[in-house]
């Protein structure tokens, strides 16, 4: 299975290299978006009145690497604040943007872009929405830094050996099984450790009785019990049903120092765990993603299997 993807970073040339290096990425075409003009040329779209960003198209296998991982390396690769301007090229041609081709990527691109703006005061300037066309840049620009090792890159040469090592993900489950059953999304999120957007999710606002499983697997994870409202726009809860249903190990994406948490059972990505809940139910905020579970009121427990469950959901 094979997707794409369209980036827009400023001069082509760096972001194409940067993302031919990936791992399951199975090519990186520098080429024109969105064009008011027909198949427009390098000269055209210099004279910035085509309307075409310097785009680069990511054709990818979602089974080898996420669109999530593939965004926060983009987003590494560009200032995401400033307009019309990347390194040291300047113009509405170098403008940064995400065009996807299947929309069931929407979801996923907003999401992380929330999450990058809430790490900025000020606005984000990437553009985002469907492809509206792309047209392939001239031979010479293909491969350019291939072809030119020594040629002008404003990509900081750090990434290219980020991008070599970014790992593929793996799960427990059938990947073709689990891809099929979960939206783009959860998917994402549970396999690539994306965030979804605070406060309207699914289940930030939930509270009936009931139980909350891993949406991978179905294994019991917490209890509406320990759910309570934190105010920080997740599902949050003070305790797992039982410890050992849940790994933790230390996150330091982003610049901060976090605890991950995953399923034991299936390694999917739940959320994170904090220091910062009440004191009175051990001070553990259990900050979950809606997309990472799936909820099971008290009155179909016993029909999903769940019934020994009922007793612990008061």
């Amino acid at each position: 299975m094979t997707k794409s993807i369209y980036l827009a970073g400023g001069c082509f040339w760096g972001t194409a290299h940067l993302f031919s290096l990936v791992p399951g990425v199975s090519s990186a075409t520098a080429g024109y978006a969105n064009s008011t003009v027909p198949s427009p040329s390098y000269e055209q779209v210099c004279t910035g009145h085509t309307g075409a960003a310097e785009t680069v198209q990511v054709d990818y296998n979602p089974d080898s690497v996420g669109l999530t991982d593939l965004l926060k390396l983009f987003f590494k690769s560009i200032d995401p604040t400033s307009v019309n301007r990347q390194g040291n090229d300047c113009g509405t041609q170098y403008r940064t943007g995400i065009y996807y081709v299947d929309k069931s990527d929407a979801p996923v691109i907003e999401t992380e872009l929330a999450t990058l703006q809430r790490r900025h005061t000020t606005p984000l300037a990437i553009e985002y929405g469907p492809l509206q066309n792309f047209y392939p840049a001239e031979e010479y620009h293909q491969d350019y830094l291939y072809k030119n090792p020594g040629g002008y890159c404003h990509v900081n040469p750090a990434l290219f050996k980020e991008a070599k090592e970014l790992a593929a993900r793996t799960t427990k489950a059938d990947k073709e099984e689990l891809r099929k059953r979960l939206t783009p999304l959860q998917w994402e999120v549970t396999q690539n450790a994306a965030t979804e957007r605070p406060f309207v999710n699914e289940y930030d606002a939930e509270f009936r009785r009931g139980i909350y499983v891993d949406i991978t697997d179905g294994t019991p994870l917490f209890l509406s019990t320990d759910k309570y409202n934190s105010g920080c726009g997740w599902p949050a809860f003070s305790r797992p049903i039982d410890e050992s249903l849940i790994d933790e190990s230390i996150d330091t994406s982003y610049g901060r120092v976090r605890t991950e948490v995953k399923s034991s059972s299936s390694g999917a990505h739940l959320g994170h765990v904090f220091p910062d809940g009440p004191a009175e139910t051990g001070v553990q905020r259990y900050c979950i993603n809606s997309a990472s579970l799936r909820f099971i009121p008290i009155e179909e427990m016993e029909a999903e299997g769940y019934g020994r469950y009922i007793p612990l959901v008061k």
